[in-house]
């Protein structure tokens, strides 16, 4: 079930926005400074192929607060917009009861694109 709601996703637009987290996680990486926001960028375009089976999990880091400073860095520059983007989408698709699964799926990339440092996808 997994494979034929990750081949919809993909034919209804999943494709699209995984081809722009892709693109600007190679822009982000040009610079040194970047590096590390094209690299959580690159994880969210993964979510974004094949959503459907695939949890966020919270790893534990010896960073220490380094992923929450990152976070808060992320969240400023704009992260809030792409989660608030996600989040819009997801209740514009649970409307309609065939959207339902869909909009789960861009719940689940809010979060991660709220705060993607610090937390892996399995």
């Amino acid at each position: 079930m997994n494979l034929l709601m990750n081949i919809l996703w993909l034919l209804l637009g999943g494709l699209v926005v995984a081809l722009e987290y892709m693109l600007s996680s190679l822009l982000l990486m040009i610079t040194i400074v970047g590096i590390p926001f094209g690299i959580q960028t690159f994880k969210l375009g993964l979510l974004a192929l094949f959503p459907f089976g695939k949890k966020i999990v919270n790893q534990e880091s010896e960073a220490g607060c380094l992923s929450t400073v990152m976070n808060l860095i992320w969240i400023l520059i704009g992260g809030i917009w792409i989660a608030l983007t996600h989040l819009i989408t997801g209740v514009v698709l649970c409307i309609t009861i065939i959207g339902i699964p869909f909009g789960m799926q861009h719940f689940k990339m809010a979060s991660l694109a709220l705060t993607p440092f610090g937390k892996t996808i399995q």
